[in-house]
Parts: C-alpha cells; sequence; structure tokens
C-alpha cells in the first residue's frame, strides 16, 4: 500500500508542478509519519523515500536510530524549549520555529554541539487560535530578530492551513504565504533566505505546489489514516 501510495502522490506532485510551469525536482516530499510503525517507514524507504517528518520529539528519536542513517528527519510538530536538545544534530530542518525563545534556545543548543542548525519561521496564516506560529504581520520584524542568530540558518516559512474539505479554500493563504516569502527577501536581512515554503498537507498540497510550495508535508496520503488512540 506504501510504495503505492507513494508513487500516486509522486505523480500527483509531478502534475501540480507541470501545471504551475515549475519542475518537480524543486518540491520536496516530506512523508509524515507520525504515530506510524517502525514497518512502515521501513516500507516507503524501500520505495525509495528518505525525507520523513515527525510531529514528537520521542517519536522522532526513537525511529532517528532504527532507521538507515541516510535517512533525513525533519522536526515538524510544536517543539518545546526542553527537548531542544534532542533534536539539534539530528533534525536536518526544523519547520517549527514560532519564538525568539526557541530560537535562542536552538542557538544555544547548536552552539553546544558545534553545528549549524536550519529552521523555517512557522506562520499562523490564517490566524486560527487552534495553530502555533506568528502572525504574518510580524514576519519580516521576527526575521530581523533571528538574523543575528549565528548558530542557526533560517531558510524560509512553513505553515499548517486551515483544515478543509474544499483544498481550493486554502489557495489565499499558500498565495499570501509566497507573498510574506518575497517581501522578506526583499529586505536582504543577513542570514536569512526563503528558499523553502513549507505548505500543503495531504489534503491540499497540490493546490501549494501550484503557489510555490517547495515542500510538502504528506502523511496520510502516503501511509493512511492515522489511529490516534494507539
Amino acid at each position: 500500500m506504501v510504495e503505492e501510495n507513494l508513487r500516486q502522490v509522486r505523480t500527483d506532485i509531478a502534475a501540480a508542478a507541470s501545471a504551475a510551469g515549475r519542475n518537480e525536482s524543486d518540491i520536496m516530499l516530506l512523508a509524515v509519519s507520525k504515530t506510524k510503525p517502525l514497518s512502515m517507514l521501513q516500507e516507503a524507504y524501500q520505495a525509495g523515500q528518505r525525507r520523513f517528518g515527525e510531529n514528537k520529539v520521542q517519536e522522532l528519536v526513537q525511529k532517528c536510530s532504527q532507521m538507515p542513517g541516510d535517512v533525513e528527519w525533519h522536526m515538524i510538530g510544536h517543539l518545546q524549549t526542553n527537548k531542544v536538545r534532542q533534536v539539534v544534530g539530528r533534525a536536518a530542518l526544523i519547520h517549527s520555529v514560532d519564538s525568539l525563545h526557541l530560537a535562542q534556545e536552538i542557538e544555544r543548543e547548536s552552539e553546544r554541539q558545534g553545528v549549524i542548525t536550519s529552521i523555517l519561521m512557522e506562520i499562523n496564516i490564517a490566524g486560527e487560535d487552534s495553530k502555533y506560529g506568528i502572525i504574518p504581520e510580524d514576519a519580516i520584524r521576527f526575521a530581523a530578530e533571528l538574523s543575528g542568530l549565528s548558530h542557526i540558518r533560517v531558510k524560509g516559512l512553513m505553515t499548517v492551513a486551515p483544515f478543509t474539505d474544499y483544498a481550493e479554500e486554502n489557495r489565499k493563504y499558500f498565495r499570501k504565504m509566497k507573498q510574506i516569502a518575497v517581501d522578506i527577501t526583499a529586505q536582504n536581512i543577513d542570514n536569512i533566505t526563503m528558499d523553502i515554503l513549507s505548505m500543503g498537507m495531504s489534503g491540499d498540497y497540490k493546490i501549494a505546489i501550484e503557489e510555490g510550495s517547495t515542500c510538502v508535508r504528506v502523511g496520510t496520503g502516503i501511509f493512511g489514516e492515522r489511529n490516534y488512540s494507539k
């Protein structure tokens, strides 16, 4: 099942990229493996998938030790400062940086380990109370605050768009995210690039690609529905 689903998602990514006049190779597919057993990750790995995203630090740490060393791990869930030490050095990219306090803790731990940590600024694009992230109006200011942290590299932006049965409803949010990235780039802030736009999930990733996403986070579309009772 996983291999077939992966093949279909990759086909859909290619089609969405082509429709937008883009190259599919410019779009990163992140397999969101939260709550999924190791066997399913291994099946995805055998099908050629090398990038996996986890929401929980404990799961990332556990699976990281059990999967092959060439897997690239991404931390996509809310990150508490007391768990930063477990993520730095393991995650190739932290998608969910939404406060200066968290960024400073990542900076301290990265300096301690002697590494540079790549991060994304999380934007609460629809202003939902249930979501993390800074408001769009604070994006440029936040980027400027992060620019002085020498052991962090801001690579772009991430958002979790509203859950909807109609993917088209999220187009306006993805378009707004792209504009925020353009506006930040225009500021020429040191240590800040907008190479990555992490937006689009199983229900709306094709729309996100059409609006400029460079990283789609697909879980259900690859691994099937989740059972959170386990």
